[in-house]
């Protein structure tokens, strides 16, 4: 749907068809003021997840805010490649590092059976929004607040997946200004943008079992400065790479090795 569409059919609260065939719906003054404030937030280049205050993503629908990065498409591919290999490995305990409004987690635990994920964040209100979402969706997850692996003891995990920050801190102001709006710390991912990735793989293989997978989503051009970090850490062999719809290098797959 169109922005407009999505904005009409939140206030509507009806679909894109309805829209249409009821042509002559009028709209109370609460309405009318609802999309006055939303159409001048939107001008200053607010996201319209933001103003919705919600949006979609595996087919579901995850409330959003200024505390969490907007779920992307991309991401999708992240999760869907993650629910390939838990059930071909059948995986016990998952870890979503950095989760956010728990997006990744909750599809997890919503298209999968038998899993227990714990789903870690830096940010209190991140975790607080993810476990809304886990709640609308019927899903239990372990919500942990730590700096990555820091605060979570001593846990073994089948598998643990992450979509960190990943921008360079220089590009952050260059960038479309929707970007302003969302959370500096799920964006920021230092000088060269390699820096969270550089965390995850060395800290990582404390955290996983023996074979266990690490998978992980990068930005555009960052597959040579990921690859050559996992080569010099001597502790995984990647296993593959997978592409995004426009053809470019989305998620990294590696296993511990043994």
């Amino acid at each position: 749907m169109t922005e407009t569409e999505l904005l009409f059919t939140r206030v509507l609260g009806c679909d894109r068809m309805a829209l249409y065939l009821n042509k002559d719906r009028r709209l109370n003054r609460d309405e009318v003021n609802f999309i006055s404030s939303a159409l001048k937030r939107r001008i200053k280049s607010e996201p319209i997840q933001y103003i919705l205050g919600k949006t979609e993503f595996m087919g579901l629908e995850f409330k959003v805010n200024e505390a969490v990065l907007i779920p992307r498409p991309e991401t999708e591919i992240l999760v869907a490649t993650a629910i390939e290999y838990a059930k071909r490995e059948k995986f016990g305990r998952i870890l979503d590092l950095g989760t956010g409004s728990g997006c990744i987690a909750v599809s997890l635990a919503k298209y999968s059976t038998d899993l227990e994920i714990d789903a870690s964040d830096i940010s209190g209100r991140a975790l607080e929004t993810a476990g809304e979402n886990a709640s609308a969706h019927g899903v239990g997850i372990n919500l942990i607040r730590s700096d990555l692996f820091s605060a979570l003891g001593y846990k073994e995990y089948a598998m643990i997946v992450s979509n960190p920050p990943y921008i360079m801190s220089a590009e952050i102001g260059k960038l479309q200004p929707e970007l302003n709006y969302e959370p500096a710390l799920a964006l920021d991912g230092g000088a060269d943008g390699l820096d969270f990735y550089r965390r995850i793989i060395r800290e990582a293989p404390d955290y996983l079992k023996n074979s266990g997978w690490l998978l992980l989503e990068i930005g555009f051009g960052q597959k040579p400065g990921i690859e050559k970090i996992f080569l010099g850490s001597g502790r995984f062999e990647i296993a593959g790479i997978i592409k995004d719809y426009n053809n470019l290098d989305r998620v990294v797959v590696a296993r511990k090795a043994d």
